[in-house]
């Protein structure tokens, strides 16, 4: 579990937002596909150029 302040102000009690495990392993996933799918592109952009 995570949490974090959201919209903080000095005038303002904090907020907080909270992350439950499943949700941080969804968000993990998410930015694992996103690397292989930039690492795949790089990989092809690198194969355009030697061309």
């Amino acid at each position: 579990m995570s949490f974090s302040f959201t919209n903080p102000r000095p005038d303002r009690e904090p907020s907080f937002s909270f992350t439950g495990p499943e949700e941080v392993e969804e968000q993990l996933q998410a930015i694992t596909d996103l690397a292989h799918e930039i690492l795949r592109l790089v990989a092809e952009v690198r194969r355009q150029i030697r061309a």
